[in-house]
């Protein structure tokens, strides 16, 4: 076009779509053929910049078309577009295949006009079905590694780009690997499953005859297994009876039907020497029929989405195999005191990071006392993962040892240390063990951030553990800090992907934390203080993995449990069987007072033989079961004796009747000495 808009030239498929003969394009203006092209030329020539936009303009046939004009500014010769023409720039006749007018007009602008080719005349051009199929779209879905958006996407570009409908089978035995497929009825031919299916009809028989998801093994004699059979693109008319003898065969009638006259294409996908499915495309009458150029095409765009698929195949398998091994480590429950109220989230990091060595714990201990503990293994991926997983199992048999939590992490120390010598490992990990009777805590930390500690009309306030060394890193004193809290204090243990991120200051997550956990939160419920903590952190693309760890710590009610101090006198423990006797009574578990009664008597009878002090400790707790404890000062550990046939004496045999009485007995380190206790299930 010249300056003013006039058509200069075009070429042959302006002609075709926008008039009757081409002879009246020429000398027109640009206006009057597309209406409100106008402005974009002005604009473009204005500020000698591209324009586009979308305007609908109307074929000779009468079709109404949403179409993308974009219109560059250009100069021939030395013609200034911007003040008309100079007469000195000749325009070429004839050019692009198309017509030009011979006049002294200098060119200003190329409008470029893109519509959509029409249904009907869409599978004609061998170039355009080319570039449609594999310039336009397949390259966008290599970064699709989900498998099933993936084969809906291919299923996309191929409809309506290279056929009318059409689906895409992968074999079974690759889909789900984990599994053993079942066998066909025949045990020969193999099972594929029909990951999408498309149709441009919008049909719903398609989805009903052809449903995604089923898995099948085609007939023998189909062209779909003869494609398997021979690796090789598959070609068959569908025209007569054909449509039929498949429908039969295949026992859905509806196949007949949706299939009558069809052109079919089956093309193989294969991925390292290996099949991996096929695509099934089909083309129906009022459509040119497949031949051997759409066949070459065809197995090119194959090739080119076997690649997507496999890389999305193995990665699905890989992050499937992560997750699920993470998953299982993790706990399914959490168990406490009924006085302590525990609530936990985990949430797993970006998908860029979504496998990582975060875990936590609530384990009920004897005598009414839970361990609470939370860790974080250095890095990510399934080597974490796995590390996570034996830090855990250690954790829980430390916690059955009843060791204190100082000593339990320098157990973990040395576990690290040997995992360390075939592959470097640390990782962090705070644990806390909380009294209901006494309301006393225990925390010790192993390079871990401060547990925090919200009382219920107080500030909350990160408490102050003695720092250590990460588990595996070296040697360092790890020490345990003891205190007593408030009844519905809060304990909120955590990991640094809370708090701390590429583009927040660790300083920051933590100051956000004790705002949180402000005055008043102790009243809130653990739900919604779960839920405010994550608050802000779900839309970080480069996020951490977090595990967090919330409880109520509260004393259980002073009626189910009770101390006697008693003398270390061999009359205190007949004193001791009418102190468990009366106290049982009154809890209506009479039926219980023989074993207790007994079971007292021998660890009241062994603190006064062994321990050799002036005063012990006689404690019962009804929490979860019946546990009897008897405290001393002495820090020697008891142990069952196996007498043997040469030895007369009856040393130790009071563990044995502690043994078969009880459930399960043991011993733990207090700070003054230890405790032995032993717990009954309650009837």
């Amino acid at each position: 076009m010249d300056a003013s808009g006039r058509i200069l030239q075009f070429d042959r498929n302006a002609a075709a779509v926008l008039a009757e003969n081409p002879e009246d394009l020429l000398g027109v203006r640009l206006g009057e053929v597309i209406p409100g092209a106008q402005d974009p030329l002005d604009e473009a020539l204005r500020f000698e910049r591209e324009r586009t936009t979308m305007l609908t303009i109307e074929s000779r046939q009468g079709a109404t078309y949403d179409a993308v004009v974009t219109v560059h500014p250009m100069s021939g010769g030395d013609a200034d577009i911007r003040g008309g023409a100079r007469n000195t720039a000749p325009i070429l006749a004839g050019g692009a295949g198309g017509t030009a007018l011979r006049n002294d007009a200098a060119p200003a602008a190329l409008a470029v006009i893109r519509v959509p080719v029409p249904l009907a005349d869409r599978f004609l051009d061998p170039a355009v079905i080319r570039r449609a199929l594999l310039e336009d779209s397949l390259p966008r879905l290599g970064s699709t590694l989900d498998l099933e958006l993936l084969a809906r996407g291919l299923m996309s570009v191929l409809v309506p780009n290279f056929c009318n409908s059409g689906g895409l089978l992968l074999m079974e035995s690759l889909v789900d690997a984990d599994e053993d497929p079942p066998q066909s009825q025949d045990g020969t031919s193999p099972l594929l499953r029909r990951m999408a299916v498309a149709a441009d009809d919008g049909d719903q028989a398609w989805d009903a005859t052809f449903p995604t998801g089923e898995v099948l093994s085609y007939p023998d004699g189909t062209p779909y297994v003869r494609c398997i059979e021979t690796g090789a693109p598959v070609l068959v008319g569908l025209g007569g009876e054909g449509a039929a003898r498949i429908a039969d065969r295949w026992r859905r009638p509806p196949v007949a039907d949706l299939l009558k006259g069809a052109s079919m294409l089956i093309l193989p996908i294969f991925a390292d020497g290996t099949m991996l499915g096929f695509f099934v495309c089909t083309r129906n009458v009022a459509h040119r029929p497949f031949d051997a150029y759409d066949i070459e095409i065809g197995m090119e765009f194959a090739s080119r989405a076997a690649i997507f698929i496999e890389s999305a195949r193995r990665y699905g398998r890989e992050r499937a195999t992560a997750l699920t091994l993470q998953r299982s480590m993790l706990p399914t429950d959490l168990s406490a005191p009924s006085s302590v109220e525990v609530h936990h989230r985990y949430l797993p990091g970006s998908r860029l990071i979504e496998v990582g060595g975060d875990w936590y714990e609530s384990i009920a201990l004897p005598g009414g006392r839970v361990a609470l503990v939370v860790g974080d293994v250095a890095g990510h991926g399934v080597r974490a993962a796995v590390t996570m997983g034996r830090l855990r199992t250690a954790i829980q048999t430390l916690a059955a040892l009843d060791l204190p939590p100082a000593e339990a992490l320098e157990r973990l120390d040395s576990l690290m240390n040997t995992l360390g010598e075939r592959e470097p490992h640390f990782a962090t990990c705070a644990y806390v063990v909380y009294d209901a009777v006494s309301g006393r805590c225990e925390v010790a930390s192993a390079g871990h951030l401060p547990p925090l500690l919200a009382p219920p009309n107080d500030d909350a306030a990160f408490l102050d553990v003695p720092p250590a060394p990460p588990l595996g890193i070296g040697d360092g004193p790890i020490v345990t800090r003891e205190f007593t809290v408030e009844d519905g204090t809060l304990l909120f243990l955590y990991t640094d992907g809370l708090v701390e991120n590429r583009a927040r200051d660790i300083d920051d997550g933590l100051a956000r934390l004790r705002r949180t956990f402000a005055r008043g939160a102790a009243a809130r419920p653990l739900e919604d203080l779960c839920q405010a903590t994550l608050d802000g952190v779900f839309d970080d693309q480069h996020r951490d993995d977090i595990a967090m760890l919330v409880a109520r710590l509260r004393r259980i009610p002073a009626d189910d449990h009770v101390s006697w101090e008693l003398p270390a006198d061999p009359a205190a423990v007949r004193r001791a069987r009418g102190l468990v006797r009366a106290r049982l009574g009154h809890w209506g578990l009479a039926e219980l007072s023989p074993a207790t009664e007994l079971l007292a008597s021998e660890l009241v009878t062994n603190a006064i033989r062994h321990a050799g002090e002036d005063r012990i400790t006689l404690r019962l707790v009804r929490e979860g079961g019946l546990v009897c404890e008897v405290y001393d000062s002495s820090d020697g550990r008891p142990r069952i004796r196996h007498q043997d046939g040469a030895d007369p004496a009856e040393s130790g045999r009071g563990l044995h009747v502690v043994g078969r009485l009880s459930q399960r007995w043991g011993v733990r380190r207090t700070a003054t000495g230890k405790a032995v206790w032993c717990e009954q299930e309650l009837p």
